[in-house]
């Protein structure tokens, strides 16, 4: 078969690139085109586009740069016609994949939405278009089976494939010693993977650094930004150790984390990292967010568990102020860390167990077999 998947972001990349490893277990001869990042042409894929070209956040940012992403939405439909795919995957990435996929149903192609997007969280009618225009939707939170079923469309839950991922990784002991770590206890700081995003909240973290003598400020790297861009903040009084591609040493060396919203907040959550969780975007963005998202909360982690396990500091809250009370309280308050790592641990039994990557490529595998033997048996009776 041949598979064409569209990932926009760094989590995609990941969860595209364990779909694709499973993938290939079932089927030997397959061929795959993408639009991701490094994880999934790792595992064999194409790339047609990384995401660091694709990364604009907020509504601002989407106007701005409107001309930039039509002309992306054209080539793409160009790309897949020159390609032919048995099968188009969507993963997340919603303003983007959705307008790919509402062409894709109308050209005939097969479509799979594998990661929903968030629908329930703000323009919830955009469930009534992923009905119309998708084949088969897998969803990884357990709430999204209720909602989607409010529209009529059946959709799979497969559990969250980050558990694949966390349950599969093995701490290196060497971590510390190898970036010249030792000492003090670290505080990992996380402010995303788009240099938008990392401008606005990397600066406030570090403000913080200087009330902590006791501790060691280290920031995750994201990919494909590089140490000059963070070099820009932290040459600035505020010399911070960064590492790259080491993310789960680093969270699994940490006394606490600064976390970014994101999938990042369900990572350090489920390797049992204290965490305080921050947003910040442009202020036309956060205003025109705040009239339309209805859900309660922003992390994932407090979403899964309907009700707040983290805190949460957005937009005008993310003060260097109220950041290092929040971190003052997760280092000192022995019942309040406790209190977190124990619904940690309630967040991972929610998830399911692990397989969710496997899972979601036999879901494919399956439904791809039920269409070719749909086609077949069409064209007999025809003939």
């Amino acid at each position: 078969m041949r598979y064409y998947i569209i990932a926009g972001e760094a989590s995609g990349d990941l969860h595209a690139s364990n779909l694709i490893k499973e993938l290939k277990k079932l089927d030997s001869n397959a061929e795959f085109r993408a639009w991701g990042g490094d994880l999934m042409r790792q595992q064999g894929a194409a790339l047609v586009k990384h995401y660091r070209e694709l990364a604009f956040m907020g509504f601002k940012e989407v106007i701005v740069n409107l001309n930039t992403i039509f002309k992306n939405i054209r080539f793409c439909k160009e790309d897949i016609e020159s390609f032919n795919p048995d099968v188009i995957i969507f993963v997340d990435y919603p303003g983007f994949n959705m307008r790919i996929a509402e062409w894709a149903h109308k050209t005939g192609y097969r479509t799979v939405y594998y990661i929903s997007p968030q629908v329930w969280a703000w323009k919830e009618g955009r469930a009534k278009k992923l009905k119309r225009d998708i084949d088969k939707m897998i969803v990884i939170l357990p709430f999204e089976k209720e909602f989607y079923k409010k529209y009529g469309f059946e959709v799979d839950y497969v559990g969250h494939p980050l558990l694949d991922v966390i349950s599969g990784f093995e701490t290196d002991f060497k971590f510390r010693a190898a970036n010249g770590l030792e000492g003090k206890k670290i505080i990992a700081l996380l402010p995303g993977s788009r240099k938008q995003e990392i401008a606005k909240k990397l600066p406030i973290m570090l403000s913080i650094k200087t009330q902590f003598p006791d501790n060691t400020f280290v920031i995750a790297g994201a990919p494909g930004v590089d140490q000059e861009f963070y070099k820009s903040f932290t040459d600035n009084g505020y010399k911070t150790p960064i590492v790259y591609n080491k993310t789960y040493d680093l969270l699994s060396n940490a006394e606490a984390a600064l976390v970014t919203s994101g999938t990042a907040t369900l990572e350090t959550a489920l390797l049992g990292v204290p965490e305080v969780v921050c947003y910040l975007g442009s202020k036309f963005s956060y205003e025109i967010g705040k009239r339309l998202v209805k859900v309660p909360f922003i992390s994932l982690v407090n979403l899964i568990m309907g009700k707040m396990i983290v805190k949460e500091l957005i937009q005008y809250d993310l003060t260097s102020e109220k950041l290092s009370n929040e971190l003052k309280l997760l280092l000192s308050d022995n019942q309040y860390r406790d209190e977190m790592k124990a619904n940690y641990k309630l967040l991972q039994e929610k998830l399911g167990g692990v397989g969710a990557s496997r899972r979601a490529a036999e879901m494919v595998n399956g439904f791809l077999a039920q269409e070719n033997l749909g086609a077949q048996n069409a064209s007999e009776s025809t003939t």
